[in-house]
């Protein structure tokens, strides 16, 4: 089977195809003060005739303004807190009590002013991480390998729904659309869809993909967008919901599922109580423990405790459940299992149970989840035993594989052939970088070859990763999957 698909792809790995180079709130009570600190109780009597009666004492009220509200004196200036931080205060003083760490991981990355995700470009090496993508072109030209192949086990549609979940730079996309640009028919069936919710990253996805604005009619009044490294139309998303039904439908998540908000869960004497956000004395985020059963331990601890087997549950003190993960993974089958086609989930997780997952990365280092919020990226491991019940349980005609180690997915879709290809023709400046970034994609740990500052090392991400695949049946077994 391996063998066959080789022959379908081969003009991929060939040397065809070169290098890339919140408003202020006020209070709802005003207090106004006088001047004076007493009153003259002698209302009938006018200023004149009061100035020609003889002199007597006037009769007072002390008034105690210790427990008034002094507001604070207005400035211009600007606040030293961070907007997002005073806005998660306030959402927890207006509740009375501690915030879930999924609606606080939910603020930190996309809330629509302050989140970590919305306003600004956070990849590649001048940003705050690196992706896949980022790390070499072969990356994007693998995926694009196992796109192509899926498409002509699902018949060769002349319309298919090819969308991205959380495509970043849009540099997986440029990359699997110049190496499928030899596959015209594949090209011309595409209609491309990029969910993306940060309108900073839509416009550097806008230039990755080179898109221009195009007429559809002979007056201009409608136009489409196109990229114009396929010349297929592109649009753009909020929401995977956004994207239209009725079409066979090939899905790509790379790095997206991490990003989604997770419940935590600890072991205490009175059971599993939830993990939660709470403000302290000093004014600093801190967690706690929910003092009671909380929604999300009844619904989703409760449900994915379901999925696993005893002995898993055993030795665990912690537990952190994605309840969205859960609930996009049903849309995907759904959608699925009704215009057929199928989807590819890649990631960095385990197949079962997450313990204690949740990370902060700001400019490639690790620092304290509760440390300036929206200053540094949150993720967690992504719970791939999870993703297969969910999208299982939608209906019989969906079939879930894998997961499978990242470095077994791109070794069967021939990246080692890739990589050959690609080292005979260029500079031995390219030829190292080329080496760097296989060793991270397919490697585990330290690169064995490398010679250069110790600081730079490439560090593989070859079983770190994994890779699933939901598909419907009809489809068969996807490639890299037999």
């Amino acid at each position: 089977m391996l063998r066959r698909s080789f022959s379908r792809i081969s003009p991929l790995l060939s040397n065809g195809l070169v290098l890339r180079s919140g408003p202020r709130c006020c209070s709802p009570h005003r207090f106004c003060s006088s001047s004076h600190s007493s009153a003259t109780l002698n209302p009938s009597v006018s200023r004149e005739e009061e100035s020609r009666e003889s002199p007597r004492p006037a009769a007072t009220v002390s008034i105690d303004r210790s427990g008034l509200y002094n507001p604070p004196e207005h400035s211009h200036e600007p606040s030293s807190v961070p907007e997002l931080v005073k806005h998660l205060k306030s959402i927890i003083k207006f509740r009375g009590g501690p915030i879930s760490v999924a609606e606080y991981m939910e603020e930190v990355l996309t809330n629509p002013q302050s989140g970590f995700y919305i306003n600004r470009d956070v990849f590649g090496a001048g940003g705050d991480f690196i992706t896949s993508p980022d790390v070499s072109q072969m990356f994007g030209e693998m995926v694009g390998v196992w796109t192509v192949c899926l498409w002509e086990q699902m018949g060769q549609p002349e319309n298919v729904n090819l969308v991205e979940l959380g495509p970043g730079r849009g540099t997986l996309m440029a990359d699997l659309l110049r190496s499928s640009s030899k596959f015209s028919k594949f090209t011309k069936s595409l209609n491309i869809h990029m969910v993306e919710c940060s309108p900073a990253l839509q416009k550097v996805q806008y230039s990755t993909l080179k898109c221009a604005n195009e007429a559809m009619n002979d007056h201009g009044s409608a136009k489409r967008t196109i990229s114009m490294l396929s010349g297929s139309s592109i649009s753009w998303h909020a929401t995977l919901e956004q994207v239209p039904l009725g079409l066979p439908t090939i899905i790509i998540a790379h790095e997206f599922y991490d990003a989604l908000p997770v419940h935590q869960f600890q072991k205490s004497p009175r059971g599993w109580c939830e993990k939660m956000i709470d403000i302290s004395e000093d004014s600093l985020f801190r967690f706690v423990l929910s003092p009671q059963p909380t929604p999300a331990s009844l619904l989703y601890l409760t449900k994915r405790c379901r999925w696993a087997s005893s002995e898993e549950m055993r030795d665990l003190e912690h537990i952190e459940v994605c309840p969205k993960a859960m609930e996009l993974t049903h849309q995907i089958a759904k959608r699925i299992s009704l215009d057929g086609g199928g989807a590819l989930v890649v990631d960095y997780g385990k197949d079962g149970l997450i313990s204690d997952s949740l990370q902060a990365i700001r400019k490639h280092k690790f620092v304290d989840i509760l440390d300036n919020p929206g200053s540094a990226d949150l993720s967690a491991y992504v719970d791939f035993a999870s993703l297969r019940h969910s999208a299982e349980e939608v209906s019989d005609n969906i079939s879930v594989h894998g997961p499978i180690t990242q470095s077994q997915f791109l070794g069967s879709l021939g990246i080692n052939f890739r990589v050959e290809a690609l080292l005979q023709n260029c500079t031995e400046e390219q030829a190292e970088s080329l080496r760097a970034g296989y060793w991270r994609l397919v490697g585990d740990g330290e690169a064995p070859f490398w010679e250069g500052p110790d600081e730079l090392t490439p560090i593989g991400m070859g079983t770190r990763y994994l890779a699933m695949a939901i598909v419907n049946k009809k489809q068969g077994t996807p490639i890299a999957f037999e």
